[in-house]
C-alpha cells in the first residue's frame, strides 16, 4: 500500500440482521483503536446492501447510522432493491448490459448483494474493498485447559498492509463456523454413517476430517496461537481448480478492475465465495493472520457489549432451531455441489454424482430417524434436480463472468 497518497477503502456489508448497527459500531471502534481513523491518508467509505425480507427488518434498521459513527466515514452508500433496480435500468438504457445480464449479476441472494457492493465501490473509485459480515466480530478466541482466552484483532489494518501486493487477501475465522452441531452417536446414527453423509454433501473446505475435529470441540473452532503469534503471510495455492477464500474477512483490490470476477451461486443456493474461488487461478491470493469470531448461531451478540465468556457452549442437536439450521446448510451445500464438481472435476463428474446418490440413499433414512425429521429425505431429489440442470447453471456461471467483464470495461 502506497502511504504517500490518499487510499480510499470501501467497508462492505451484505446484511439482513437487526444487529448490523451494533456490529458496525464495534468495527468503527476497532478501526479507531488500531489508529486507522487517525491516518489522514486513509479514507473510509461504507457500502451497505440490505435485504428487508431476510429477517423481517425495516430500512431504518440499516440507514439510521448514529452521528458519532457516520462522521468517521467519508461517505455512506445504502443499496436497497429499488436503488439497484434504478441503476440496472440505467445500465440497460445506456446499452451497457441487457436485462437478462443485469438479473444474472444483481439478482436476489448473497451473490447479487455482494456484486452490488463491489459495483458501487468501483463506481465510487475505491482502491480496496473489505467485506465484513454482520455475524462476525473482530475477536479471536483460543483455549487453555479450563478457559477461553480472548484477543482483539485489527482486521482492516492486517488487510491494508498486504492488499497492495495482491488481488485478494482473506483472513481466518474462529467461533461457530460450522453449522453442523455436536452429534452424540448411537445405534441410530453411527460415526461411520454420519461421516459418509458429510463426505457426500461437502467440498474441499467443508470436509469430514475438519468437521470431526470441530465436533469434538463442541462445534467451536479455536484460533491458532501459531497464526496469532507467527504473523506469517501465506500465498493461497490452487487446489482442484480453486483458490478457496471466504466471503467475509475478505479484501479485494479494485485498482485493476480487469482482474476482478463476480460472485455467483446457483438458484436458491449459497457458495458465492466458493464459485469466486474457482475464478482465481492466475490471481495472487494471500492469507493474512487476522481472525474474526463467527457467531453462527447468534448466541454471542453480548460480545459486542464487552462480555467475554470463560467457556463457549457446546452446540448440540437438541433444539428445533439448531436442527433447522443444519438442515438448511445441507440443502445449500447439495444445491451448489453439482456445479462445483462440474467446474473442478468434470472428467469424473458422472462418477462423483453416482457415488453421492448411492451414499445418500444409504445414509438419509438414518439421518431422518436420528433427527426425527423426514424432510432430510428432500436432499436426494435436490441433488437430482441440480444435477439435471448443471449444464444450464454452468452456462449462467460463465455468462456472469462475461457480464462482469462488460461492467468493469466501462469503469
Amino acid at each position: 500500500m502506497d502511504r504517500r497518497k490518499v487510499i480510499n477503502v470501501g467497508i462492505g456489508f451484505s446484511t439482513g440482521r437487526k444487529t448490523f448497527q451494533r456490529v458496525l459500531r464495534t468495527y468503527i471502534y476497532n478501526f479507531k483503536e488500531s489508529g486507522l481513523l487517525d491516518n489522514r491518508n486513509i479514507k473510509l467509505h461504507l457500502f451497505v446492501a440490505y435485504d428487508l425480507s431476510y429477517n423481517n427488518t425495516k430500512a431504518k434498521d440499516y440507514t439510521r447510522i448514529p452521528e458519532d459513527i457516520g462522521k468517521e466515514m467519508e461517505n455512506i452508500t445504502f443499496i436497497c432493491r429499488s436503488k439497484m433496480k434504478e441503476e440496472a435500468q440505467r445500465l440497460i438504457s445506456e446499452n451497457i448490459l441487457e436485462c437478462q445480464e443485469v438479473n444474472r449479476i444483481f439478482g436476489n441472494g448473497y451473490a447479487g448483494q455482494r456484486n452490488a457492493v463491489m459495483y458501487y465501490a468501483l463506481k465510487e473509485k475505491m482502491d480496496y474493498l473489505i467485506f465484513l459480515d454482520d455475524d462476525e466480530y473482530p475477536l479471536a478466541v483460543t483455549k487453555t485447559k479450563d478457559t477461553a482466552i480472548w484477543g482483539g484483532q485489527h482486521v482492516l489494518s492486517a488487510h491494508l498492509r498486504n492488499i497492495g501486493e495482491a488481488d485478494i487477501t482473506h483472513g481466518y475465522h474462529c467461533g461457530y463456523i460450522s453449522p453442523i452441531p455436536y452429534i452424540r452417536f448411537n445405534h441410530l446414527l453411527t460415526e461411520e454413517v454420519f461421516g459418509i453423509f458429510i463426505r457426500s454433501i461437502s467440498n474441499d473446505i467443508v470436509n469430514w476430517e475438519n468437521i470431526k475435529k470441530t465436533m469434538e470441540a463442541g462445534g467451536v473452532t479455536y484460533a491458532s496461537t501459531d497464526v496469532l503469534m507467527g504473523k506469517e503471510i501465506l500465498e493461497v495455492e490452487e487446489r482442484n481448480k480453486a483458490k478457496f477464500i471466504s466471503g467475509s474477512n475478505l479484501c479485494i483490490n479494485l485498482t485493476k478492475p480487469e482482474r476482478l470476477s463476480p460472485f455467483f451461486n446457483p438458484p436458491n443456493a449459497r457458495g458465492e465465495d466458493t464459485f469466486l474461488s474457482t475464478c482465481l487461478g492466475d490471481r495472487k491470493v494471500l492469507k493474512v493472520p487476522c481472525y474474526t469470531f463467527h457467531d453462527g448461531f447468534s448466541t454471542y451478540d453480548h460480545l459486542l457489549e464487552g462480555v467475554l465468556p470463560i467457556q463457549l457452549k457446546f452446540i448440540e442437536a437438541n433444539s428445533e432451531e439448531i436442527v433447522s439450521r443444519f438442515y438448511k446448510a445441507c440443502m445449500g451445500w447439495i444445491r451448489y455441489k453439482p456445479l462445483l464438481l462440474y467446474i473442478t472435476k468434470r472428467e469424473n463428474y458422472s462418477e462423483e454424482i453416482k457415488e453421492m446418490e448411492e451414499s445418500l440413499q444409504v445414509t438419509l433414512p438414518k439421518i431422518c430417524e436420528y433427527f426425527e425429521r423426514e424432510d432430510f429425505m428432500k436432499i436426494l431429489p435436490e441433488l437430482r434436480k441440480y444435477n439435471k440442470n448443471v449444464e444450464k447453471h454452468y452456462k449462467e456461471y460463465a455468462q456472469a463472468r462475461e457480464t462482469w467483464d462488460k461492467i468493469t470495461g466501462v469503469m
